[in-house]
């Protein structure tokens, strides 16, 4: 061997002579089963193949992979095992010229077929497997480097590839879960085909550049689709965590794309397929962080919004379209709310994964799929659904949402329609509308703190992080916080509202306390405590005895709050002694004894007064001592209405004109004594002539839209058209009229148009009816 090696590398022409001769005795040896001359022309093969790097060496691979090729042929898997070993060899030797004839497309199906092979011999079939493991990876390295080479990426080579380490990583599972036997083990020491297959799965994927991801990933989501590998999500998890940590980072939005595409293909299959697929996304997504996006934001969460509703939908229609053929597939309603779960689970990875400016897109966006709550007191089942499915998409979202400015991050187009849903009946939605409020409010990790509604004697255990108000957040709290107090106050009205509501309630209270209060909002929020407590003492609102309790706990404990956040003494000292008075005559009346599992509460609440209220006038005073605006905090709190609620049907009489008199005296400082003035000459007598009034300005006009529709139902067409005729002449007229005083006399040289007797001419003339000369005409 030592001779031959030295010849050849002395007289490299000779290499393909002696290749043609050493591959022709093997074929000869292989054809007359002597084995062991095969495996001496073998070691003759590799071994001259690794001495000599010449230029001439191209022609003496030819005559060697003709030589691997006859032995991978073969039906014995130790040639099989042979073949493979000295192709592994020749595929680590870096060539220094190209070859342009030279093709793998044998090897690649011939490797594969071995990744598959099902031999009889357990430890045979793991030697055959593994070898044909080591050939494609060999394959992958000979050409993915070489431009001249066949396209590995091509999809002809892709789908048997891939598909064949993936058989291996998934079979390899399911071997390694059973309990390896001693032998076995001190094998597995070496290296197990799982880990062999997952090497060289991340080796090819680590070399796929941009246009290739997508060949490498379709035969993934293939072999998934055929083997109903998505239901068990696990395998499928594992191959998407090997692929996004083994592609260019840059790269890994492709992967995301392409796992939505496969979504929507798959939106008419069975739930846990698609359940299956958005984990997936899930797992990609928190990998890929930044990356995961890619340049389409809003078509990620289009998709991920678009198999939220088409899962409500099956789960409310029962099929997948109606049809017989495929609708006959029963749909099963707790897969599709376990999918649902997962889809809004997903969002929430995305969104965690941008930036603030882009997240806040995404609220708008999904704020914008939302059907708001409109004239339809009662909407059908499917939309509610939807509603709740997209309210807590939103909460997800905004979990760990920072922003230094409110105004950008809860613009009107966003907090309008999300505010509106405090008048809707449903508990569920006020509750998801308060948890979006709080996530969005919160930038420094303060509602764990507010949690727990007690009478804290010492706020100072809390550790609240409170910054100063920037000017932003007064912007901000000047333009919406009427809106925000009354949506706390209509939240704290309902009947259907429970012991969640309330706790997040007091929550929001606390967070704008901290977040974003300066000294006009300090004195709002006491108004609005205040409010509260009235609101609870009131005979005319229908609440429930615990939410009478509750709604007293839960200005009793802000009181306590923002008294210790003000720092004012004697402020202190009132709220105090009335929740002292409150601990010994009317624990009910405090948060400890209302928000507990089984609250001790009485029948009814009929004598709520003197030391175990909070009094206006008494608070007005001491904080006017410090400087606070008294005109405004002696002013009763009266919530802002707006147009949604006259579809909601809660606006009495009563409140609309108390509130016209406080917005008109907010409105006008100047007017502002005259009204204290006048306040007490309004009299009963005054309501109701004011609701008589209405009710007959209502009956006339009422009567007079009766009369025109009625005219135009029956009247003959020609008085119609003479009474729309006579009303265009009127127009008319009065449009010459106006053309008439307008249209000026034409300018003349003298300046005027002067007759001859040096007097003004009285008649203009239309612009369009003057004659130039054409001298003048250009």
């Amino acid at each position: 061997m030592e001779k031959l090696t030295f010849y050849a590398l002395s007289a490299p022409e000779k290499l393909d002579r002696i290749g043609a001769y050493l591959s022709e005795r093997l074929s000869r040896d292989v054809a007359r089963h002597r084995y062991g001359y095969v495996c001496i022309a073998m070691e003759a093969l590799d071994q001259l193949l690794m001495a000599c790097h010449c230029q001439s060496i191209n022609l003496f691979v030819e005559s060697f992979l003709k030589m691997v090729r006859k032995l991978l042929e073969s039906d014995k898997p130790s040639l099989q095992i042979l073949g493979t070993n000295s192709f592994v060899k020749f595929a680590n030797i870096e060539e220094d010229t190209p070859s342009y004839h030279r093709s793998y497309d044998f090897f690649v199906s011939r490797f594969s077929e071995m990744c598959h092979s099902s031999f009889e011999d357990p430890d045979i079939r793991t030697k055959i497997r593994m070898a044909g493991i080591k050939g494609l990876q060999g394959v992958v390295r000979k050409t993915v480097n070489d431009e001249l080479q066949a396209n590995i990426w091509d999809p002809q080579h892709m789908d048997k590839i891939v598909p064949s380490l993936l058989f291996n990583l998934q079979s390899g599972e399911r071997t390694e879960s059973r309990s390896p036997s001693p032998l076995q083990a001190s094998e597995k020491e070496k290296e197990s085909p799982v880990e062999l297959t997952e090497r060289c799965f991340r080796e090819l994927l680590g070399r796929a550049a941009y246009g290739n991801i997508k060949n490498a990933v379709t035969p993934v989501l293939m072999h998934l689709d055929n083997h109903s590998l998505w239901e068990g999500k696990t395998f499928a998890v594992r191959c998407f965590k090997i692929i996004m940590y083994s592609i260019q980072s840059q790269h890994s939005h492709l992967v995301i794309q392409q796992l939505l595409g496969h979504l929507d293909a798959n939106s008419k299959n069975s739930a846990t397929v698609r359940a299956g697929i958005v984990e997936v996304l899930l797992e990609a997504a928190a990998i890929a962080a930044s990356g995961s996006v890619g340049p389409t934001v809003l078509e990620v969460f289009n998709t991920l919004l678009r198999q939220l509703r088409l899962s409500v939908d099956y789960e409310l229609t029962g099929s997948y379209d109606g049809s017989t053929n495929i609708g006959t597939k029963i749909i099963k309603a707790h897969e599709e709310r376990q999918l649902q779960e997962a889809v809004i689970r997903t969002i929430g990875s995305f969104a965690n994964t941008l930036p603030t400016y882009q997240r806040s897109e995404v609220m708008l966006f999904i704020m914008g799929k939302i059907p708001v709550p409109g004239i339809h007191p009662s909407l059908p089942e499917g939309t509610r659904m939807i509603q709740v499915m997209l309210l807590k998409s939103l909460v997800q979202v905004t979990v760990g949402f920072q922003t230094t400015n409110m105004l950008t991050a809860l613009p009107s187009s966003f907090l309008e329609p999300l505010l509106s849903f405090s008048l809707t009946e449903d508990p569920e939605i006020r509750l998801l509308v308060v948890q979006i409020l709080l996530g969005v409010i919160d930038r420094h990790d303060n509602t764990p703190k507010f949690s727990d509604i007690s009478i804290i004697t010492d706020i100072s255990v809390l550790k609240l992080k409170v910054d100063k108000c920037s000017r932003q957040d007064n912007l901000f709290m000047k333009k919406h916080g009427q809106q925000l107090y009354r949506h706390i106050y209509l939240g704290c009205k309902e009947p259907s509202s429970g012991r969640q509501h309330y706790e997040s309630l007091f929550s929001l209270l606390g967070l704008l306390s901290v977040e974003l209060a300066n000294e006009e909002v300090v004195v709002d929020l006491i108004r609005l405590a205040l409010a509260l407590q009235d609101l609870a003492l009131s005979t005319d609102e229908a609440l429930p005895v615990y939410n009478r309790c509750a709604v007293h706990a839960i200005a009793a404990a802000y009181l306590n709050l923002i008294c210790q956040l003000t720092t004012v003494p004697a402020f202190c000292q009132h709220i105090h002694e009335v929740i002292e008075v409150r601990q010994k005559e009317s624990p009910y009346l405090l948060p400890e004894d209302v928000f507990i599992d089984n609250p001790k509460l009485l029948s009814s609440l009929e004598k709520v007064e003197g030391d175990v209220l909070f009094l206006q006038s008494k608070i007005t005073e001491v904080l006017g001592g410090s400087g606070y605006n008294t005109d405004r905090l002696a002013t009763p709190y009266v919530p802002q209405y707006t147009d949604e609620d006259r579809l909601s049907k809660r606006k009495s009489i009563g409140e609309t004109i108390s509130l016209q008199v406080e917005v008109e005296s907010r409105n006008s400082p100047e007017k502002e004594e005259v009204k204290r003035c006048h306040a007490p000459e309004i009299k009963y007598t005054h309501f109701k002539e004011v609701l008589m009034d209405s009710v007959g300005m209502e009956e006339q006009e009422r009567e007079r839209r009766r009369q025109v529709v009625e005219k135009f139902q029956k009247a003959p067409f020609e008085e119609i058209a003479a009474h729309c005729g006579a009303r265009a002449t009127l127009l008319q007229s009065k449009l010459n009229q106006i053309f008439e005083i307008t249209i000026r006399p034409p300018p003349s040289p003298s300046g005027t148009i002067s007759s001859g007797y040096g007097q003004s001419q009285s008649r203009s003339v239309p612009i369009y009816e003057m004659k130039f000369p054409d001298l003048c005409v250009y």
